[in-house]
């Protein structure tokens, strides 16, 4: 799929950006479009990917990092500071998790879904704060949120309630850093990220969900980065606290099919 911003001029020479779990899927595509338009991209993970992100001839940076650990990410945040001279852009892309009865999984589990998704953004955006602060220009957060946050999500309790803390998160940081710092996030639709597995339960689901869907497909990594990259840029200086749905005109509501099907019975 060709990136849909690929030749729309926004420039992002000069700046550095952060993208947390951006060696693949949707963060790998987020890395390559700010490189593209010229960001430095730092990424972290707990493992070194095999290959790192890269577009125009330029390539991301990996920094070993878990992002769950407070300190870890003080640490990781400071490095690329002090190797790329300031930070502009955080991306808190990492994320997900497991499906899991919500009422026989471990509290230890549904601990880790919280550490990953809610509070390993705390810990990034904390981090990045004080080298956004020494900007003229200020600084960028972009929280990558979900559906989730914004529907029940049976199987994924904890998840959706994160991410919709992550939404929450947004909105009061927005207001307490701005005008320094814009803070915003984008609330992901249906996904297929690429790889090996096929999402959603295999080919026929995916078609099935994918047809059933506005736009008609699913989303792509480089939905997602587009996006990104517009919040992330002057053309968006004027938004903040704001949640951007991307998610093709949003799912079908059960309650019609409901409907439909009592209706020709």
């Amino acid at each position: 799929m060709t990136s849909p911003l690929s030749s729309a001029g926004i420039q992002l020479e000069g700046r550095v950006a952060i993208v947390t779990g951006g060696s693949r899927g949707i963060g790998a595509g987020i890395a390559r479009m700010l490189l593209a338009q010229g960001a430095e991209v730092a990424i972290c993970g707990r493992n070194a990917p095999e290959e790192l992100p890269e577009a125009e001839g330029r390539r991301a940076r990996f920094w070993p990092c878990d992002v769950r650990d407070a300190e870890a990410v003080a640490g990781f945040v400071d490095a690329v500071g002090a190797a790329l001279g300031r930070i502009d852009i955080l991306v808190n892309n990492a994320g997900g998790a497991p499906a899991a009865e919500a009422a026989t999984v471990s509290p230890r589990f549904h601990e880790k879904i919280m550490a990953l998704n809610l509070m390993a953004p705390i810990h990034m955006s904390q981090a990045v704060h004080r080298w956004m602060m020494r900007n003229e220009g200020g600084g960028s957060i972009v929280n990558i949120a979900s559906v989730s946050a914004t529907r029940p999500s049976p199987g994924t309790a904890v998840y959706g309630a994160a991410k919709a803390g992550l939404l929450g998160l947004t909105r009061s940081l927005a207001a307490e850093w701005g005008p320094r710092i814009r803070v915003n996030a984008i609330v992901v639709g249906l996904v297929d990220s690429g790889g090996d597995a096929l999402p959603y339960g295999g080919v026929a689901a995916r078609d099935a969900i994918a047809a059933s869907l506005p736009a008609g497909r699913l989303g792509a990594p480089d939905d997602i980065a587009a996006a990104t990259l517009y919040l992330s840029s002057d053309m968006a200086a004027y938004v903040s606290g704001a949640a951007l749905e991307v998610h093709g005109g949003g799912e079908r509501p059960l309650f019609l099919d409901l409907v439909e099907r009592h209706a020709q019975g």
